[in-house]
């Protein structure tokens, strides 16, 4: 048995919530980089640019790269040989995002009650994903997601009479319906499988792989491809003026499903899909 504190854990998730919101992933920050050279069209190819220029100021000076600091979803595996002292789990990782949203002065966005609204006023309560794996040690994935892509999502409740056309004409669909809203161009996870509620999850866990790193079956390797190009294909492009890049990926998640069931969910994320993770 491993003990780990609480006070660890709050420290990890305030400094996890503070670089994702201020530095992108490398592959996804690589991705805008070569946007700007790709795109043909003069108006889309500045706006890449323009991105660019966002990436460099937040990270230089170390402040959110977008305005909408998001929603705090936090994705924890923990291993079932670890014992958390000096304090309450869920305690810990909303002290964290306390802090790091309010020392690091960024937008507080989450309200108390979903209809009466009521900020509350530090980003809390965190949305926690957790698994329990084998092993002592603890994985944080943070993963803040704003709501103008967000807003975009979709779930749709196929049957296994669905053909992978129909799957892939709703993913694209969804991205066509969401226009320019999202701040394109877009990450898009995909999550096939589960149940209603698992298969948002699957998405949303989706958007928090690599980029680079594709699906490791072949299958849904190429689905993910044949996916990307019939989204770039709407020209919408980059903050919706038109180009050839509409979309920078597609992750696909799976899980087994019901034989009565084949649920599709897509969850848009902004060209700023915000993520970092660490191993504690």
């Amino acid at each position: 048995m491993r003990e780990i504190s609480a006070s660890v854990i709050e420290k990890n998730v305030e400094e996890l919530f503070l670089k994702a919101n201020a530095v992108l992933p490398f592959s996804l920050e690589n991705k805008i980089r070569q946007g700007a050279s790709l795109e043909s069209e003069t108006l889309p190819k500045s706006i890449f640019c323009d991105m660019c220029k966002n990436i460099d100021i937040a990270k230089k000076h170390n402040i959110p790269i977008c305005q909408d600091t998001g929603m705090a979803v936090l994705f924890c595996e923990l291993g079932q040989d670890v014992h958390i002292t000096g304090g309450d789990f869920t305690e810990a990782i909303n002290n964290g995002v306390r802090k790091a949203y309010l020392d690091g002065k960024m937008r507080c966005s989450v309200v108390t009650d979903p209809i009466r609204r009521g900020n509350t006023g530090d980003n809390t309560p965190a949305l926690i994903h957790l698994t329990l794996v084998p092993g002592d040690k603890i994985k944080l994935t943070a993963a803040p997601k704003g709501f103008g892509s967000e807003n975009m999502s979709r779930i749709k409740m196929f049957t296994p009479s669905a053909t992978i056309e129909d799957i892939i004409a709703f993913v694209a669909d969804t991205v066509k319906i969401a226009g320019a809203n999202p701040c394109p161009p877009v990450v898009l996870g995909v999550g096939i499988g589960s149940d209603f509620e698992g298969v948002a999850i699957l998405a949303k866990k989706a958007l928090c792989r690599d980029i680079e790193t594709p699906n490791k079956d072949d299958f849904y390797m190429d689905l993910e491809k044949r996916m990307l190009d019939e989204v770039n294909k709407l020209h919408i492009g980059a903050q919706g003026f038109g180009g050839n890049i509409t979309a920078l990926s597609v992750n696909i998640e799976t899980a087994p499903t019901h034989i009565a069931g084949l649920p599709v969910a897509v969850n848009v994320g902004c060209h700023v899909t915000r993520h970092a993770e660490i191993i504690i």
